[in-house]
This record gives structure tokens, sequence and C-alpha cells, in this order.
């Protein structure tokens, strides 16, 4: 598969503010497993073969198990994931398939419950980045590395 364009190249300007919300992101109270369960769902919902493979890599180098990252595709059928955690999930499918209505009251109602409004948008400033991350990979044809 052929690379189409090169966005760090033709748009560094832009290419520097997604790295910028990136660094932004570091800084959140968010826990380093939900951001890489975030990025795997999100990616495996919109086939983003780079970004599944770099988050994969990385939520196990960060102490994932491989067993939670083989059923994340199936995380409501199986109790390997706490409630935290199929909220943060359920909010990143919301918002990912927002043409099928996106964040649900229900949803947002328990997440306001348990986390805060605060963490809330955060979680939804890291859903909102890995979509654009996925659909520059994805339009660009970005490759999965053969390592």
């Amino acid at each position: 598969m052929d690379k189409r364009l090169n966005i760090q190249e033709l748009q560094p300007e832009a290419y520097k503010a997604m790295y910028a919300l990136e660094k932004y992101l570091t800084t959140t109270d968010l826990p380093k497993n939900y951001k890489e369960l975030i990025k795997i769902r999100a990616s495996q919902i919109n086939g983003c073969p780079f970004c599944i493979d770099m988050h994969t890599k990385d939520a196990i180098k960060g102490g994932e198990t491989s067993r939670r990252i083989f059923l994340l595709n199936a995380w409501r059928e199986t109790d390997l994931f706490t409630e935290e955690e199929k909220l943060v999930l359920a909010m990143t499918e919301e918002v990912t398939l927002i043409s099928n209505g996106g964040l649900t009251a229900n949803t947002c109602g328990k997440l306001t419950g348990l986390f805060g409004k605060v963490y809330i948008a955060q979680l939804l400033m890291m859903i909102v980045t890995i979509n654009a991350w996925n659909r520059i990979a994805i339009s660009t044809n970005l490759p999965v590395s053969a390592v």
C-alpha cells in the first residue's frame, strides 16, 4: 500500500498542533491504561491498522495484558474490565460512532456520577484526538511498521 500524503511534510504547523494536543493529554488525570484502551478501541472501530499496531504495543509495554487487548472488542461480554473501564469504553464507542447519536445522556450521567465533568472533558479530548489521528493515518495510508 502506497502512502498517499505526508501530512507532517505538507502541513507541518497542523501536525505540530496535533502533537501539542497529544502533549496536553499527557498532563491530564487519565491513567495510562485508560488512554491506551481508548486509543485501541477507537482505532479498532475505525479500522486503523497503524494505530492499532502502535497502541497495542504501547499498552503491552505499559503493563496491559494481551488477554485484555484480545478481548477489547468484546468488553461488554467479559468481566476482565472494571465498571469504570466499561464506562470509558462505552463513551469511546459512542463518541467514535458519532453518526449513531454520539454520547448518550445515560452514559454521560453515569460518567458524571463517577468521574466529574473535568475528567469527562479530558476523556472526550482523548477520544477526539485518537479519532483525528485515525483519520489522518487511514486517509494517508500510513503503513504498519514491519517490526
